[in-house]
């Protein structure tokens, strides 16, 4: 999936935010400068791990960019100069990758979108509301395709295991765990609700997501305004 990236096209709206646009065949590709992170809430680490629950069910509101931008930082942003990040990854190789189906989050055209940590930014992949796609792809969990926007997990295990063979394997899924538990913990704090979701069909997935050959998906966390119960676990 080769794309230039010498040009940069974002709109900017009048609450200060980045709002894509959709391309035209052989356009640059679009780039979202998202808001920066808050480095600190009224939300206490005991009180967001207390508040932890999976949640599957989600109001019909949208998400703010801001949110959204938080959640991504929360999984995989990046805290020091020299790379480091949000989560622990084993010898710090990072072979995580993320990705946003958005469908309705203000100032962000629906599209699927990677997360690029080094700048904070969202690169628009594919234009439009893919959540019906994804639902799809992912055994018609409903979770998804209400929600108004989905964070995806990939990995690219040679990363880590280009170093430490076989076992690199069980880092990764490491790494993923850390992650995943990050967003858990920032939705809580932001008073949404999100849930991993593990069963769907790899390939339908890589395709939904535009999704390097040589990545694999791992998990779907949808994020939504709370409504009703959580689930047990």
């Amino acid at each position: 999936m080769a794309m230039a990236i010498a040009a940069i096209s974002v709109v900017w709206t009048a609450r200060g935010g980045a709002m894509a646009m959709t391309t035209t065949p052989g356009s640059a590709p679009i780039i979202v400068q998202l808001p920066q992170p808050r480095l600190d809430s009224g939300t206490s680490v005991e009180k967001a791990l207390h508040g932890r629950r999976s949640i599957r069910d989600y109001r019909d509101e949208p998400l703010t960019l801001a949110e959204i931008g938080q959640l991504l930082w929360a999984a995989q942003g990046v805290t020091a100069p020299g790379g480091f990040r949000t989560a622990p990854s084993a010898g710090a190789l990072y072979p995580l990758e993320l990705y946003l189906a958005a469908g309705n989050v203000r100032d962000l055209a629906p599209g699927i979108y990677r997360y690029r940590p080094h700048s904070h930014t969202l690169i628009q992949l594919l234009p439009g509301d893919r959540r019906g796609e994804l639902c799809s792809a992912a055994l018609h969990q409903e979770a998804i395709r209400k929600a108004p926007a989905a964070l995806v997990f990939s990995a690219v295990f040679a990363r880590t295991t280009g170093k430490y063979g076989k076992r690199g394997v069980r880092y990764v899924h490491m790494d993923h765990g850390h992650a995943a538990e990050n967003v858990y913990l920032q939705a809580v704090s932001l008073h949404l609700g999100t849930v991993v979701i593990g069963a769907f069909n790899d390939a339908a997935i890589k395709r939904v997501m535009s999704m390097h050959l040589e990545e694999e998906p791992l998990s779907i966390l949808p994020v939504g305004r709370l409504r009703g119960t959580a689930s047990k676990d």
